[in-house]
């Protein structure tokens, strides 16, 4: 199957070819067209599947169709994501696509001085990609009206749920007409996003490509057993593999990420942090700087990372193990980009080993153990503190942590890394 089968028109084709796209993706093909029909769609699909483009090509051709421009360009498509980063990153797509048809787009969020967003959207813009703070700051200060959205997105509304955005969406939904097209994608369809896509959508065709609990099978996954003061050491270790161009790490918390980037640093290893204590301007810096690749290393935590779409992008390193197994399959996500080659390491401490579990119960595989390395796991059962209430009050108690299986994981004699085996 081809684009031009999906009946798209030329200035679109045209755009599409110089950015190097050929065959749509299995979302791409069976969402566009339902789109192009006018029909409200509920799709789900997981990261890396391509589906930006499977709502962006198809609005793009109907709003081009339908041209209403006048001397004051009014606001027909209404994009709306959880972070910076993706509305970035989806502003970007619309204008690579759209670039022969000449609509406007633009982006806007929080973070920033909100004056240079005013002026674009005074100057007059058809599509229109936000975060809901700031969309609702600028439409409360009578800046921004929804009045003429024929077309609206919601997308990665699983975070928008997990960010604590349904009141917010609540109030946008609240302010669209109610005669207009609405698309809406989830990476998970659990009850409550159900129900909030009964709110948005009217009679809706339905899309699921490639369901969260299955990871891309291009996607080659690898585990290392280390103790948790070792995680520094392997990192670097792994990092002397000179294939490794880039590599993105991801960290549980905003303080991990920067303690990660600063040694990397002390090694000679480029490395640059994005999470949520960064401004935007440095966030924005450490993405472009690490897209040129002249960063080799970005530390992120999960959030701040929902906006790198880089199809360079191969390696990723779970420097600690998510405890929430929807959450590792959007990690490693983030490489094998349609189709693209990539693989997926994987710290895993002792404490994490029932993260591990949980996530391979998720995807219906085992990870391959790659234990070999100068760092294997020599402590299986940590001691944690935990509190515990007693008469006297709350005191401190040493516990072991519960492991499971203790299969020594990661004792074989230390040697060169990456030999791995099931």
């Amino acid at each position: 199957m081809s684009f031009q089968s999906l009946n798209i028109c030329e200035p679109i084709l045209k755009a599409l070819e110089e950015e190097g796209y050929t065959t749509p993706t299995p979302i791409q093909a069976q969402s566009i067209p339902i789109v192009l029909k006018g029909i409200d769609l509920l799709g789900c699909a997981q990261t890396g599947t391509g589906k930006t483009a499977a709502f962006a090509i198809p609005i793009i051709q109907l709003l081009h169709e339908n041209k209403t421009y006048d001397k004051k360009r009014k606001i027909r498509s209404l994009i709306v994501t959880p972070t910076r980063e993706l509305a970035i990153q989806i502003n970007e797509s619309f204008k690579a696509y759209g670039k022969y048809t000449g609509l406007k787009s633009t982006v806007i969020f929080g973070g920033v001085n909100q004056n240079p967003q005013v002026d674009t959207i005074r100057n007059g813009v058809d599509i229109l990609i936000a975060t809901p703070g700031r969309l609702l700051d600028l439409m409360n200060q009578g800046f921004i009206s929804l009045r003429d959205v024929e077309f609206f997105v919601l997308d990665e509304a699983d975070r928008m749920l997990d960010m604590g955005f349904i009141h917010d969406v609540k109030k946008l939904l609240a302010a669209l007409p109610k005669k207009r097209q609405s698309l809406f994608f989830s990476a998970t369809m659990p009850p409550e996003i159900i129900k909030l896509a009964s709110s948005i959508l009217d009679n809706p065709s339905q899309v699921s490509v490639t369901p969260v609990s299955s990871t891309v099978d291009i996607i080659q996954q690898h585990v290392y057993f280390v103790d948790k003061g070792n995680k520094n050491a392997l990192l670097v270790e792994v990092l002397k593999d000179k294939n490794i161009k880039i590599a993105l790490v991801f960290t549980r918390t905003k303080h991990g990420a920067d303690k990660v980037v600063k040694t990397l640093i002390n090694h000679n290893i480029t490395a640059e942090a994005i999470h949520g204590n960064k401004t935007q301007n440095a966030r924005q810096r450490a993405l472009t700087n690490f897209k040129a690749q002249t960063t080799r290393v970005l530390v992120a935590t999960d959030i701040a990372a929902r906006g790198i779409d880089i199809d360079e992008l191969e390696h990723v390193i779970n420097y600690e193990l998510t405890n929430i197994p929807e959450t590792y399959v959007h990690r490693i996500g983030r490489t094998g980009r349609a189709g693209a080659k990539g693989t997926a390491f994987s710290f895993c401490d002792a404490e994490e080993k029932e993260y591990l579990r949980d996530i391979e119960k998720l995807i219906a595989k085992k990870i391959p153990v790659i234990s070999e390395h100068p760092f294997p796991l020599m402590d299986h059962n940590p001691v944690k503190e935990v509190k515990q209430q007693g008469r006297g009050g709350n005191r401190n108690t040493p516990r072991p942590k519960p492991t499971g299986n203790n299969n020594k994981a990661g004792n074989n004699p230390p040697s060169r890394f990456g030999k791995s085996k099931n």
